[in-house]
């Protein structure tokens, strides 16, 4: 192993060195010019205590199965192509200006100016709130595609313009 500062192979073993803000591991000759730290398990330097000082139990964290699974949800929900202008039409027809609509949904007027202009993409979040507010609907739902039922009724080589279905304006 070398030396993190002079580059030297060190013998025997490093010294973990704390030098301006980074832990380094350095050879003896250069651990002068930090603070040597303490070799202690980082279990017990960042273990939560309550204000007795004992250790506080652990959350449960969720697991990579939940988080699949909610990334699957979400992904069954896609905001229409043309959301800016369904917004700006529908706040328009309820005769509210933009500061308007922003109050009503808690949400500042740069956001929604964004939003009408097509800058910025709504989340879910914003867009069920916009949704509620001007009686539009902005996230459609879709559904899996059976890629078997497609390869036996087309003729011919599969494609992508077999499987994707087109919008037309």
């Amino acid at each position: 192993m070398e030396c993190e500062i002079c580059g030297k192979p060190i013998e025997g073993r490093p010294v973990r060195t704390k030098i301006d803000g980074s832990v380094l591991e350095v050879c003896q000759e250069c651990s002068k010019y930090g603070r040597v730290q303490k070799d202690t398990p980082l279990e017990r330097k960042f273990v939560s205590r309550d204000k007795k000082g004992k250790p506080m139990k652990k959350k449960p964290q969720a697991n990579r199965q939940n988080i699949q699974r909610r990334r699957r949800e979400d992904s069954m929900d896609e905001l229409v192509e043309d959301y800016n202008v369904l917004v700006r039409q529908a706040r328009e027809s309820k005769g509210w200006t933009r500061e308007e609509l922003g109050a009503k949904i808690y949400e500042k007027v740069s956001v929604i100016n964004r939003i009408e202009s097509g800058k910025m993409e709504p989340d879910v979040k914003l867009a069920k709130k916009l949704e509620k507010t001007l009686n539009i609907t902005l996230i459609e739902k879709y559904d899996d595609i059976d890629l078997e039922s497609f390869k036996s009724s087309a003729s011919g080589p599969n494609t992508l313009g077999s499987i994707v279905k087109i919008k037309r304006k």
